[in-house]
């Protein structure tokens, strides 16, 4: 069993291209290092938006349990350092995964 959030992003106005190069920098090794998988990561540039899956091993309390962990780690609080607010708005929840069936 695996848990999925799904992490959608309104940038702040001016801050598409520092976020991106920001997250391509860290998250590829801070969350898996941290137990998660990135399931995958979108940038919608014309409406400042990103869109991306991250998951686990587990029900939602292990994902909640690693997250827990995650948010006070040393990695977290490095990738973090300086770097100025990038996101105006969160929408984060779990979601379901549904196999799609190709006829």
């Amino acid at each position: 069993m695996r848990t999925i959030q799904l992490r959608r992003y309104t940038l702040v106005d001016g801050e598409y291209d520092a976020f991106v190069a920001w997250f391509d920098q860290w998250m590829p090794s801070v969350r898996p290092a941290a137990g998660f998988a990135i399931d995958f990561a979108y940038g919608l540039p014309e409406t400042n938006e990103f869109v991306w899956a991250v998951s686990a091993e587990g029900d939602r309390d292990a994902f909640l349990a690693l997250e827990e962990a995650y948010m006070v780690s040393d990695a977290r609080a490095e990738a973090f350092d300086g770097v100025p607010q990038r996101v105006a708005v969160y929408n984060v929840a779990f979601v379901d995964e549904f196999p799609v069936t190709v006829a």
